[in-house]
Order: C-alpha cells, then sequence, then structure tokens
C-alpha cells in the first residue's frame, strides 16, 4: 500500500524548475520584483541581494515591450512620474534594457539563485530568450492572451500561471494550451494590497482538487505575511511574493509588497510551517511515553 502511495506521489510530479521538484515537500518562494526596481540596474541587484540573504528560491521580473502592449492613445494619456509628464514616459522608464537583464542573470547565476520574468508580449518572449530563463510567467492579465500562451509553450520551458481575475473557464483554456504539462497554478486576487475579505484561500483547495496532477501555489498581495503562510498550510507548493526595499518609496507595487525583515519572517514562517504539519501519521512520540506511562491509569 505504501509502494502504491509513492508512486502515486512520484506520478503527480509534472513539473521541475532547474531540476528541483516543484511539490508540497518544499515549499518553492518566489521574490517577485517585478518593476519595483524603479528602473534601475542597481536598484534590482540590491533586491536580488535581499531574496538571497532571504532564502528564496527565485526572483522574478515583468518584460513589457511597451508599443505592442499599449495603444498610442493610452501612452499619451498624462501620468506624473519620476520619468515625465504621460503614461508613455512611466512604462519605458520602468522597462530594464538588454545590458541590465544581461547583467541582472549573470548577477543572478553568480548568486545562485532562479530568475526569470512574465513577459506580457510575444516580443518579450523572444527578448527573454535571449538570456535562457528557468522558466515563465504568465501574469494573470495575460492568461487569456492565448496567443502569447501559444508562444511561451514552444519554448518548451516549466510554466507558473497566475489565476486573479479570472473564471473558471478561463483558467480552464490556458491550462489546456499547455495540455496540463510542465506547468504550475497559483491561486491569486489582483488587487494591490489585497483585503482579507478578497483573499479566498480556500481557492488552493478547490484548484488542488479540480487539477489533482499539477502543483498548486499562490500569489499574495495582502499587506502581511499571515495569508500567504495559511497557504503553505493549505498545501501551495508555491509562494510569490513582491518585493521591495520599502512600502514608502515611489512606485505602484510598493504598498503590497514585503521590506526584507518581512520577507525573512516569510521564509522562516514556511520552514515553520512544514514542521508543524507533520506527515499527518498518527503516532506516540518518545517525548509522549513518559506522560503516557505516568497519567493513564488504563
Amino acid at each position: 500500500m505504501l509502494e502504491l502511495e509513492e508512486k502515486i506521489e512520484k506520478e503527480q510530479i509534472k513539473m521541475k524548475i532547474n531540476n528541483k521538484e516543484i511539490d508540497e515537500k518544499k515549499t518553492y518562494v518566489i521574490a517577485e520584483i517585478g518593476i519595483n526596481h524603479n528602473g534601475s540596474l542597481d536598484l534590482a541587484k540590491i533586491l536580488i541581494d535581499i531574496a538571497v540573504e532571504c532564502g528564496c528560491d527565485a526572483v522574478k521580473f515583468q518584460k513589457r515591450d511597451v508599443d505592442t502592449v499599449y495603444t498610442q492613445e493610452e501612452l499619451l494619456k498624462e501620468r506624473i512620474s519620476p520619468f515625465g509628464k504621460t503614461n508613455g514616459d512611466l512604462k519605458r522608464g520602468l522597462e530594464l534594457s538588454y545590458e541590465a537583464y544581461q547583467k541582472l542573470f549573470s548577477y543572478a547565476k553568480e548568486k545562485e539563485i532562479d530568475i526569470f520574468a512574465s513577459p506580457w508580449d510575444s516580443k518579450s518572449v523572444d527578448f527573454l530568450e535571449q538570456f535562457s530563463p528557468c522558466c515563465y510567467k504568465v501574469a494573470s492579465a495575460s492568461i487569456t492572451d492565448y496567443k502569447l500562451l501559444e508562444k511561451i509553450k514552444k519554448t518548451g520551458k516549466p510554466v507558473i500561471i497566475s489565476t486573479g481575475m479570472s473564471t473558471e473557464e478561463e483558467i480552464d483554456n490556458a491550462i489546456k494550451i499547455f495540455n496540463q504539462k510542465n506547468i504550475a497554478i497559483l491561486a491569486c486576487t489582483s488587487t494591490y494590497p489585497t483585503d482579507d475579505s478578497e483573499i479566498n484561500l480556500n481557492k488552493i483547495k478547490t484548484l488542488k482538487k479540480k487539477y489533482p496532477k499539477i502543483p498548486i501555489g499562490y500569489s499574495g498581495h495582502e499587506r502581511d505575511i499571515f495569508p500567504s503562510l495559511i497557504a503553505v498550510a493549505l498545501g501551495a507548493c508555491i509562494i510569490e511574493r513582491h518585493i521591495t526595499i520599502s512600502k514608502d518609496i515611489w512606485g505602484s507595487d510598493q504598498r503590497a509588497s514585503l521590506e526584507p525583515k518581512e520577507l525573512k519572517e516569510l521564509v522562516t514562517g514556511i520552514k515553520r510551517v512544514k514542521t508543524i504539519m507533520g506527515d499527518g501519521k498518527i503516532t506516540v512520540y518518545d517525548s509522549e511515553q513518559p506522560i503516557k506511562k505516568k497519567l493513564r491509569r488504563y
């Protein structure tokens, strides 16, 4: 019976990232740098250092071809930022160059941490392929961009799919494109930051039941670490959280991000949750034996 259970468990492992099995035994922690680098290579490197020091498994960025993702009308809209007066100034200011990505991928390799990104368009997939990312992330905003999903599929890389603001049908359609192979799904709510009433961590159980052979994780945008720790207790094998040097600096995602101290507490907390949850077997521990002998009457 035990051999059968182990065989089933092995069959359910459908994804590896850099030869690391993505399953519930060890939660894969992604530090989402995203656009919190504010267009600065130096700040991006600092955030990688923070992720390494805190014990994360990976760092993730976001990549857009601005003129593909946004219309000219959208880019010309007034929007004051450190980069200029229009939305286009902002979007272009937040994009890192080829040279910057080259240095970041090299830096992450030197620091022995996985690095990848969420491409928001097909041109960005081609851009990222130049650096051989360990996997790809499909952002919640892109889950219905089937042309993009097909492009990502052709790379043959593992894929992590966020499911914020998505219906069950939209999630199903995205999964079908990848034939349920080499993918992981993240429960997610796409508000920054997310209120407790809309986090709905029981979505993890729903996804695990519906897709029993696909690793299920959690991408959180809450203000603290508590929901992320509960997600691990519910079986999330991936935890993704935005990180920042300070929630008070400029940027749209900073308030929904974790500062270094919080990130360290999260990684430490995840390990403790794993220990606390145990293996589920009914047993009498050695430490209980003298208590049992002392207190049991029969």
